[in-house]
């Protein structure tokens, strides 16, 4: 048998979807590159600085991007990844280590909503785009004049009750901008795309049912004529999916379903999964206990890619249902997995599952990062994953082999992974028990790390990993299915790991595959992460300092104090000035910050599913916000 790493790594991670509490059965509450930069010249004379193509740092022999998956650097910021690659890597350059302490606030924006910030605003153009939690307000930002005046907003009159069956706050990840459109999707099961120029509707696309306990909060993915979009709901037994939308008028083209038989999940002649497990027939069925998988999970609410090179899309799974492992015996396929798929069609091509049979709630969502790298001698197409079960995976993402999996903090609730089968070796002790408290369970259930997304730089060959550093004590419960209810089936409540610290912002080095530096936090890192060409990393902390840190050591340059924690995903971009400038939008809440947002009761150790009895202090540091702050030097 081969093992990964020993699990002596520090830390832990951080996570999203907050959710209902349960108590002993009964549900309580819902709540609710690396050669010298160059200069170009605009107009003003003011010199702006980028960098030569993160393919050239393959000289160095670190990891590139790939290249067919990224392009040059033009000083827009058109999707929340920044490109297929998912890499939220930036070439822009003028901000370094040596001047980020000069940066000021240029300017900022109310968003007129205080629920959780997750979305990254757009930049195209002259313009920025900013997306709203519920009710999913859209506004264009003038960044030509003083002060970015709106130029208009957007609302798609979302379904109110959509808050209903909301697991984890009323968030949404972020928009696209494609073809003249700004594409996004609605909590109440919806995708819309509306003109960028004046903010009229051009379609709007019915995708989910909220009656069912579906919602939309993912960010969709645009390639090939496609909008690629993802179902919620994974709390509330429904039955997860992919959908591909056309992108001129919003009909679907194809809807590719997690579970069930091989026709529903699009499985065909062109499926080639790289383990024994992940073949056979039906397997979406048979690896359930009779119709569970119709109320299965595996929905797609995190973080897609795309391979133009290969023709690949890349998409997690999440967790199956309920949560309670008891009642549902076997590998719950294709649940807390990653498909690869055929854009066109959404043919299945391989499957890998990071967590078979999921007792953990671990999910499969997190991003991948699409790399090639030196490995034995030969250049490898990558995928490269910090999943929540607590492991760094480097996949071959034309097979689905698995190449390396590496701890990448403290973990107890595995041993290691078969590198010779793809399974995850789970540490029986640790798993929930009916009628029994299973304590110092680590990573809890958000895991290592949750949906917030990395950045890797191609100039240091460093991941930057936003995450959490909890453990949890749990026990199960039975959970009844009730169309468009919570159907869980778990007590937990969570913890600091070890060291006492919740949060932990850290670089890995993939070649060596180890930590190269680390920064504790008190609490978790629930924000995204941006790394650029000036060697300077950015990430915010959930009681409201934005950060900015030298990418080589960590070293702290600047911190601003916003109005309300930091969960949202920051970006850089050149305004129509020249300048670079950093934005990020600030108002706490999610799963991590559910205790402000919602608002929970303190008192109750197990609401948020757990997450309120370590969060507890939150309130004292963070009050509720919805603000966009912008610097430039």
């Amino acid at each position: 048998m081969l093992l990964c790493d020993s699990l002596t790594s520090p830390a832990r991670q951080l996570g999203l979807r907050y959710l209902s509490l349960v108590r002993r059965g009964m549900l309580l509450a819902l709540v609710a590159t690396t050669t010298a930069g160059c200069l170009k010249e605009k107009s003003d004379d003011r010199p702006v600085v980028t960098a030569t193509s993160s393919a050239s740092s393959s000289a160095t022999g670190l990891p590139v991007i790939a290249p067919a998956a990224t392009s040059a650097d033009d000083g827009q910021w058109l999707m929340p990844q920044k490109d297929y690659a998912n890499s939220r890597y930036s070439r822009l350059a003028e901000i370094t280590p040596a001047n980020a302490k000069s940066l000021k606030l240029a300017f900022t924006f109310s968003t007129g909503v205080l629920r959780g910030h997750e979305a990254p605003p757009l930049v195209v153009g002259s313009t920025m785009y900013v997306v709203t939690p519920f009710p999913n307000y859209l506004y264009a930002l003038d960044l030509s004049k003083p002060g970015a005046p709106m130029k208009w907003r957007y609302d798609p009159r979302a379904d109110q009750s959509s808050q209903g069956v909301a697991c984890c706050d009323v968030v949404n990840r972020g928009a696209v901008y494609s073809d003249g459109k700004i594409i996004y999707n609605t909590l109440d099961g919806h995708t819309v795309a509306v003109d960028a120029n004046d903010g009229h509707e051009l379609w709007n696309a019915k995708v989910g049912n909220i009656n069912l306990g579906e919602s939309v909060t993912m960010a969709p993915l645009v390639a090939k004529g496609k909008v690629f979009v993802g179902n919620s709901g994974g709390e509330f037994g429904v039955r997860g999916w992919l959908t591909a939308l056309d992108e001129k008028s919003g009909k679907i083209a194809w809807r590719a379903y997690s579970t069930g038989p091989d026709a529903d999940v699009l499985i065909g002649a062109r499926f080639k999964p790289f383990y024994s497990q992940d073949q056979g027939k039906d397997l979406g069925v048979k690896s359930w206990p009779g119709d569970a998988w119709r109320t299965g999970g595996g929905t797609v609410w995190g973080w897609l890619a795309y391979d133009p090179e290969l023709d690949l899309l890349y998409s997690g799974t999440g967790n199956p249902g309920p949560w309670n492992p008891g009642q549902r015996p076997g590998d719950n396929k294709f649940s807390s997995g990653i498909f690869a798929r055929d854009p066109d069609d959404g043919q299945a091509v391989w499957y890998y599952q990071w967590s078979s049979h999921d007792t953990f709630d671990y999910d499969g969502v997190n991003e991948q990062i699409l790399l090639d790298m030196q490995m034995g001698g030969q250049t490898r197409k990558v995928l490269v994953r910090a999943e929540r079960n607590g492991y760094v995976y480097v996949l071959d993402r034309a097979t689905g082999e698995v190449l390396s999996a590496t701890p990448y903090g403290f973990l107890n609730t595995s041993k290691g992974v078969d590198l010779k089968t793809g399974r995850l070796i789970y540490a029986t002790d640790k798993a929930p028990q009916m009628g029994q408290v299973i304590r110092d369970v680590c990573p809890a259930s958000p895991g290592m790390k949750d949906w917030q997304p990395s950045a890797y730089s191609p100039r240091t060959g460093l991941l930057y990993l936003p995450r959490q550093n909890i453990c949890m004590d749990h026990e199960s419960v039975e959970a009844s299915y009730i169309a468009g209810t919570p159907y869980v089936g778990m007590i937990s409540k969570f913890y600091p790991g070890p060291g006492g610290n919740r949060g932990v912002f850290q670089a890995w080095d993939i070649v060596n595959r180890k930590e190269k530096w680390s920064i504790k936090e008190d609490f978790p890192v629930w924000s995204g992460t941006l790394a650029t060409a000036g060697d300077v990393v950015f990430y915010g902390t959930m009681d409201g300092w934005f950060k900015a840190v030298d990418a080589r050591d960590g070293t702290l340059l600047w911190q601003f104090k916003t109005g309300s924690g930091i969960i949202g995903q920051p970006i850089t971009y050149r305004g129509p000035d020249g300048k670079q400038y950093v934005a990020i939008e600030s108002g706490v809440g999610g799963w991590a910050g559910a205790i402000v947002a919602g608002p929970i009761d303190a008192r109750d150790s197990t609401a948020a599913l757990g997450f309120v009895n370590t969060m507890k202090d939150l309130p004292a540091a963070s009050t509720k916000g919805g603000m966009l702050y912008v610097f430039s030097l």
